[in-house]
């Protein structure tokens, strides 16, 4: 069996007694303290996360822009110098290779992030794409990656920079800002629903940022994080995760992230003519909300019945920490998805009642 892999951080959660786990060949903390109380923190002051497990893959050279709109779903051309943008790359059959996030740095360097599991499959499925005038490098084991989240994030992280954080605006980024004297990439971005900020420094640089953010942070009951809360804080947001709502079997359409794809774009790119149909027309599936009647919780494969018939399965669920309730998100046939329509969940050996509800289940507050 291959070693898991460690970011930086691996001592640090020893030290701090966090309970790790193996997440995509990475060793990585589930929780430090309770899942419940971390998502707490996010949600009403700030918890902090190590996400250098996530693939960087820099894209240069001038047909870096041509390789990129052939590549990804949504329009990189609208993309400006300092800004971020959500898309997937998908098969020709429309099929989700991954969902990413772009950073332009300049008109022939922009910086991918990609999900830790895909990395390589990424990167060699980019590479297979790419003409002489584009240059790739995985560059993952150079960089990492901690997220801070909150409605107190930007004060906390702000102690430490020189820059005035609140001109970074959602979902741009500034290069190159002093954190403590440690250089780093600081985006307005996040998978938790709140705002916060994602940070990418030198490999070396993370573990004395940690902590001084937590320091920092002390003041404002900012607590750690681990998977188990990042994971409660992205589905109570509607967040896809690969490998649940998305894979390579649901396309971006089906998932709900349509508006990360672009058919009228001006130029063609991979999956195009199967995404343009079904955002035309609408795919035969569609991820939706279910909340619980009866007593159980809908847990990921759970499938779903109507009628009698399958039709379709949960994709994750669990027990809402905000809203106290049992609820999950299930990607089932389309004439299906109306709210209140009543649906069962296969929970063991039982057929448990369900409804169709509204998600996003979490909304900030702006």
């Amino acid at each position: 069996m291959e070693a898991l892999k460690k970011t930086p951080l691996f001592e640090t959660y020893q030290e701090m007694g966090a309970k790790t786990i193996d997440f995509g060949g990475w060793a990585l903390p589930v929780q430090f303290s309770s899942i419940k109380e971390e998502h707490e923190a996010v949600r009403t002051k700030a918890g902090l996360f190590d996400v250098s497990h996530m693939g960087e893959i820099e894209v240069k050279g001038t047909g870096a822009l041509e390789f990129l709109q052939l590549t990804m779903t949504n329009d990189v051309s609208k993309l400006k110098e300092g800004g971020a943008q959500y898309t997937a790359m998908c098969y020709e059959d429309g099929g989700t290779v991954d969902d990413l996030l772009i950073y332009k740095k300049a008109d022939d360097q922009y910086l991918l992030v990609v999900n830790a599991a895909n990395t390589e499959k990424d990167f060699n499925w980019l590479k297979e794409h790419a003409g002489n005038d584009v240059t790739l490098e995985n560059i993952s084991d150079k960089i990492a990656q901690l997220a801070i989240q909150g409605p107190d994030a930007e004060k906390v992280l702000q102690k430490l920079a020189e820059t005035d954080l609140s001109e970074i605006k959602f979902f741009k980024f500034k290069d190159e800002v002093e954190l403590n004297g440690k250089e780093a990439l600081v985006s307005r971005t996040g998978y938790t629903g709140e705002d916060g900020f994602e940070i990418y420094c030198k490999w070396e640089d993370a573990p004395a940022l940690w902590n001084e953010l937590l320091e920092a942070g002390e003041e404002y009951g900012i607590l750690p994080c681990g998977l188990g809360a990042r994971d409660t804080l992205r589905f109570e947001a509607k967040l896809p995760l690969y490998g649940q709502e998305l894979t390579k079997e649901i396309t971006p359409i089906e998932a709900g992230i349509g508006f990360a794809v672009k058919p009228d774009k001006g130029v063609d790119f991979i999956g195009k003519d199967v995404l343009k149909e079904q955002k035309e027309e609408g795919a035969k599936r569609k991820l939706v909300g279910i909340e619980m009647i009866d007593k159980g919780i809908p847990r990921s494969h759970y499938e779903v019945f109507a009628e009698g018939d399958k039709i379709g399965e949960v994709t994750t669920g669990t027990q809402s920490p905000t809203l106290k309730k049992n609820v999950g998100l299930a990607l089932i046939k389309k004439e299906f998805s109306a709210l209140d329509t009543e649906v069962e969940v296969q929970v063991r050996k039982k057929r448990l009642k369900a409804k169709v509800v509204s998600a996003p289940f979490y909304k900030r507050q702006k």
